[in-house]
């Protein structure tokens, strides 16, 4: 298969890519997608557990990170999270507010998938699946700046758009194809990291974990000046939920993490209270009035095991602070993250000194863009990078 035709040739049938697309399409403009899994939109149907966290009702440029700031603020402004909602309710599309702006499909995520494949066939887009590309080339001072060759055949365009991805779960199409390319032209890629993943451990805190596996509770969790008041949840390997997920993007190997179990309660003035109301019960007793008696059970073990069948009104204030600080600041040191495998997206990327803002056009070559994940910025969790997708795709799709 051959064909010189192309105007826009989109490399990643993701969400970015799909959105820039559909842009470029609605102009007029000849777009082929070309996407090297056996379909398009694969992390958009496994994500918000199948339901798709599409997007945020707060989205501001403080939810996300990068070496530049500044960066993600022209795209975000020029496409914002409400037009993304007006698209999803022209298409009916039926959705709720979960937590903290979280907007998440009542029925699935299949609806945002063809919602965008439904808009990329009005708009004349062509998709071609298990699509691998074998090299780049460009030709200076031709119409056709980009020719691409893949196993199904040789491609030429004039503005090639990178939505390729990060490393992220690999099995869904996870690559590094998107960075070696930018490399070629020129362009710095900064540290890659796996980011809103869970911790593992290998010290005595993994055998606690495993045996409180299930377990999910609200705390604070912090590491170093960032924090967030979450959910964590008890995994065999560790530490999950919300509250890690957003930390482990701030998280260095080496680093501690601390959590707060007691987010909304001062412990020791709760305690110290009831050395007075129930002076012959036990600390376990009272403290499984706060949090899950089995959590309570392990924290025992850790931390007053020889003073566990002695009434609290017998206990030293000195102590009871003591254990009101452990509860409130819970010192752990993780042995690492789970990796790609179940990270949900990938810290770091092209570095944007050389993008343009507003059009995430390359400085260095014209007609090569990059748009989504592949760019050094990240989206807290929540809906922040589904849509910086939609903002960086429709940028591109306006221009290329």
């Amino acid at each position: 298969m051959q064909l010189d035709a192309w105007d826009v040739i989109i490399v990643g049938a993701g969400a970015a890519g799909l959105m820039c697309a559909i842009t470029a399409g609605k102009r007029g403009r000849r777009v082929l997608v070309l996407e090297s899994a056996d379909r398009p939109g694969k992390k958009i149907l496994m994500s918000g557990g199948g339901r798709c966290n599409f997007t945020n009702l707060h989205v501001e440029s403080d939810n996300f990170l990068s070496d530049n700031l500044n960066f993600c603020k022209s795209a975000l402004s020029c496409y914002t999270q409400w037009d993304f909602i007006e698209l999803v309710c022209k298409h009916d599309i039926q959705y709720h507010e979960k937590t903290l702006g979280q907007l998440f499909c009542d029925s699935s995520s299949k609806d945002i998938l063809n919602m965008l494949l439904i808009e990329a066939e009005k708009a004349k887009v062509t998709i071609t699946t298990k699509c691998l590309i074998d090299k780049y080339e460009t030709r200076e001072r031709s119409e056709k700046n980009f020719t691409l060759y893949t196993n199904q055949g040789k491609f030429t365009t004039k503005s090639l758009i990178v939505a390729s991805g990060g490393l992220s779960v690999p099995t869904l199409g996870g690559s590094d194809i998107g960075y070696r390319l930018a490399e070629q032209f020129g362009h710095k890629i900064t540290l890659l990291r796996p980011a809103l993943v869970p911790f593992t451990f290998t010290d005595s805190f993994k055998l606690l974990s495993e045996k409180l596996s299930g377990l999910s509770l609200p705390v604070r969790l912090s590491t170093g000046k960032h924090q967030f008041l979450e959910s964590v949840l008890f995994t065999h390997r560790g530490l999950s939920g919300p509250a890690v997920l957003q930390i482990s993007s701030y998280w260095r190997e080496g680093q501690s993490i601390r959590l707060d179990l007691l987010p909304f309660t001062d412990c020791f003035q709760h305690l110290v209270k009831q050395k007075f109301e129930q002076p012959r019960a036990v600390l376990r007793t009272i403290i499984s009035q706060l949090l899950p008696r089995n959590l309570v059970l392990e924290l025992e073990k850790c931390w007053w095991l020889e003073k566990k069948e002695v009434p609290i009104a017998e206990l030293s204030e000195t102590l009871i602070q003591t254990l009101a600080d452990s509860i409130h600041s819970w010192e752990l040191k993780p042995s690492g993250t789970e990796g790609y495998r179940t990270a949900e997206v990938t810290l770091g990327g092209v570095e944007t000194g050389e993008v343009s803002s507003k059009t995430m056009e390359s400085k260095r070559q014209p007609g090569l863009y990059f748009v989504g994940e592949i760019l050094d910025v990240t989206g807290h969790l929540g809906g922040f990078n589904f849509q910086w997708a939609w903002a960086s795709g429709f940028a591109a799709g306006k221009v290329a």
